[in-house]
């Protein structure tokens, strides 16, 4: 019977010194991706708002109106990736193209300042999808970089 005691107390006693770091890593993964803060699939349109924002200076008019559009821009790539009837390629350049889309909505939206930011952020995109894909910028066009 004393047997059966210590052996409740020893185990307890590990479950109170692991419990404080099962829960540092618990929080840890809640703050940031488990994959070294990449995130897979599309952005949350809400985020990608607020971020363009504080880039960008959006007024609360624009970022109503962003905020639609990367809204509409998610629920066609979903779409899309529910279509099993396109092949992977045709997937891939009508992403592109509804991207294209709504970055052109987004810059109609801008004032002069803003567009040439924009277009800078556009560049920086460009360049770092060119060197994701270690080729020319036409080489693989279909990757969607981080916004």
């Amino acid at each position: 019977m004393l047997k059966k005691y210590l052996l409740v107390l020893v185990a307890a006693g590990a479950i109170l010194m692991v419990a404080p770091f099962a829960a540092a890593q618990d929080s840890q993964s809640n703050d940031q991706p488990a994959n070294g803060g990449r995130h897979h699939g599309p952005p949350d349109p809400a985020r990608r708002t607020a971020d363009l924002t504080k880039q960008l200076n959006l007024t609360s008019d624009q970022q109503g109106k962003v905020l639609s559009a990367l809204q509409s821009e998610r629920s066609q790539m979903e779409s899309l990736h529910q279509d099993s009837s396109l092949s992977q390629p045709d997937r891939r350049a009508k992403m592109v193209d509804i991207r294209k889309a709504t970055d052109s909505q987004i810059r109609e939206l801008l004032d002069s300042n803003q567009q040439k930011k924009w277009d800078e952020m556009q560049a920086k995109r460009e360049q770092w999808m060119q060197n994701r894909r270690g080729g020319p910028p036409d080489a693989g066009s279909s990757q969607q970089p981080p916004q």
